[in-house]
């Protein structure tokens, strides 16, 4: 499940390296509008709203006076989300435009680079400025380190030479700034975040994901159409946890990410409800229904019948992308009055249009009661360890009655019962832990159980910079140099990598107990996968009977233990992994599980 919340797309998976690359959304002739640019040398810095803006879409610019009677470089920083790593053999794409206000005889040479926070140059180039023109000018460069920079503490530079441009004013407008990325797609993903996540071997992202769709306000919503095509005509918007989206990371983005990966989308329509719970009026809904309509038909439609699919179309993908399952709001359960006529109105015009498409609800269980019926709900867990291990039971009494469930976001965020969204002192977790871990291992036990209505699951929230947060636990910690892999990672990791085809019925867990596991086949290789939670500190033996005419004398064993509170974090990043082994096997055959510990024994048998 994705979200953009504490920059896990900006300054996250989306590889752009600068913040505040384009003033987007920001108010001028404020210091705020500055966030993470900084005067080089006793340069003068304003954002301002330009008289001639670079696009419609992006109308700030950034003011640069160079003051008279200085040397040496004059100009600007920008400090990146929160570091800029720089690494050597790596090439850096960057860009951005300029123009003077006024017209001038100015001519020199604007320098690019990247240097240290103490000042010292790791790269530069320099480009000529021919001639000193009111028109924006784009300037493209790359940029090739030697070396590679000790710490993340690093700036991108754009400066001009003080004595030469003594007492001119230049404005500069979106710039932009590229590491390499995942696939070398342009516009791409971080490569270490991206390359992270393709491990698990993820079979679905859901987008945009969370919270984040909604706005505080309708016009801060989340609207495909203003988050593709050229960069520079995506406005940006005051996203929902603090900080401005850019929109870089947008629709299309979203699904060539789902297509590298081999993944399918779950998309989000907005359902006319926002997070400080307004909704729209049931006779207003009209134009935020077709606004849905086309987004769909720019994932599915086609060009020949839709202006948003030959959009799609236009920017390279005539193709449909693949969609199957598309849900209406999010935690719609908080606005349940207005949900009904929301949901009745929305998804009776989208299946109008759309009919092979699953819908999903995201409003509590057949609570309030919806028509039309929903096939799909889309249901949120967050609790604690325990909870989580005794309801790993939790779907076993679901009524068979033909709705399937979306566990949509679940992680276990605190060790206090009584307040599991508290404070770290009140039991917050920071970092998952084994603990948390195995308590979710259990649950997810219990969701592979009852694969015959659960058909999709998802940890969330998915991805946290540590310089930013606004929630915690999260499944991947970062920030600008290294990823940190939790605990939870990798329980997630071992189920997705050792999936079956069906569901062997076992000798059941105590559902009050805390040891749980399931066993699941996968035919191609007549493999046994046996997934093992032990969610006390305590070792716990088992024994197997397995009733097959021939079965392995050996197998695997992939164990992730250690002590309840152990974590994965930026102090401590690989204290907790999986280790792999081999055991032995037989028709019948003793496994020991550790303490606070999730196994994964695979052995042939047929």
């Amino acid at each position: 499940m994705f979200e953009d919340i504490s920059q896990s797309g900006d300054g996250g998976l989306y590889a752009e390296l600068l913040q505040n690359r384009a003033f987007q959304q920001v108010t001028p002739n404020t210091a705020a509008a500055l966030n993470a640019w900084h005067s080089i040398n006793g340069a003068s810095l304003s954002v301002l709203a330009d008289p001639i803006p670079v696009s419609s879409a992006l109308p700030n610019s950034l003011q640069v006076t160079i003051p008279t009677g200085i040397t040496g470089p004059v100009g600007v920083g920008n400090e990146g989300y929160f570091g800029i790593k720089v690494a050597a053999g790596s090439t850096y794409t960057a860009s951005f435009h300029y123009r003077f206000p006024t017209a001038s005889s100015f001519k020199g040479r604007i320098t690019v680079g990247l240097q240290t926070a103490a000042g010292k140059s790791l790269v530069s180039t320099t480009v000529p400025i021919a001639a000193a023109s009111t028109a924006w000018t784009l300037v493209n460069v790359t940029l090739h380190p030697t070396t590679s920079a000790a710490t993340t503490a690093n700036n991108f530079t754009v400066t001009l030479d003080g004595a030469a441009a003594s007492g001119q004013t230049v404005h500069f407008a979106f710039f932009s700034l590229f590491p390499p990325t995942f696939k070398n797609r342009p516009n791409g993903m971080r490569v270490d975040i991206a390359t992270t996540l393709a491990e698990m071997g993820p079979s679905f992202f859901r987008l945009p994901g969370g919270n984040n769709l909604k706005g505080q306000i309708p016009s801060q919503r989340w609207q495909w159409n203003a988050t593709v095509g050229p960069l520079i005509n995506r406005p940006g918007r005051v996203g929902t946890w603090g900080y401005i989206n850019t929109d870089g990371l947008g629709l299309m983005d979203y699904l060539n990410w789902c297509e590298d990966l081999g993944m399918q989308a779950i998309m989000a329509v907005w359902s006319g409800f926002t997070l400080s719970g307004t909704s729209i009026a049931e006779a207003d809904l009209g134009p935020f229904i077709q606004q849905a309509i086309d987004q769909i038909n720019f994932v599915i439609g086609d060009p020949a019948k839709s202006s948003a699919a030959a959009l799609r179309a236009s920017l390279g993908h005539p193709a449909p992308f693949k969609l199957n399952y598309v849900e209406v709001g999010n935690e719609d359960f908080f606005g349940a009055d207005t949900y009904t006529y929301r949901w009745h109105d929305i998804v009776t015009a989208l299946t109008a249009e759309f009919p092979r498409l699953n819908f999903i609800a995201t409003s509590n269980t057949f609570n309030p009661i919806l028509s039309p019926n929903p096939l799909q709900y889309d249901i949120h867990e967050y609790n604690t360890p325990s909870w989580f291990a005794q309801n790993s039971f939790f779907y076993d009494g679901f009524q068979r009655n033909a709705t399937k469930y979306f566990e949509g976001e679940y992680a276990a965020i605190s060790t206090n019962s009584s307040d599991v969204f508290g404070s770290p002192a009140d039991g917050r977790l920071l970092f998952p832990t084994m603990q948390s871990a195995t308590g979710e291992a259990a649950f997810m036990t219990g969701i592979e159980r009852n694969s015959d209505i659960v058909f999709s699951a998802s940890y969330a929230p998915l991805l946290n910079h540590v310089a930013n947060t606004q929630w915690t636990p999260n499944l991947v910690s970062f920030d600008a140099g290294n990823v940190y892999r939790s605990t939870s990672y990798y329980v997630q990791k071992l189920f997705s990598l050792n999936r079956g085809d069906a569901y062997i019925p076992s000798t059941l867990p105590t559902p009050s107990g805390t040891l749980f596991w399931s066993v699941a086949r996968k035919n191609a290789t007549q493999q046994i996968i046996i997934k093992i939670s032990n969610t006390m500190d305590t070792v716990a033996p088992m024994t197997f009977v397995l009733p097959f005419t021939v079965v392995a004398s050996t197998g695997t064993a992939q164990v992730l233990t250690g002590a309840g509170t152990a974590s994965n974090s930026p102090t401590t990043p690989n204290l907790v992994s999986p280790k792999t082994s081999t055991i032995k096997t037989g028709k019948k055959f003793s496994y020991t599980a550790p303490g606070f510990s999730f196994s994964v024994l695979t052995l042939v048998a047929h």
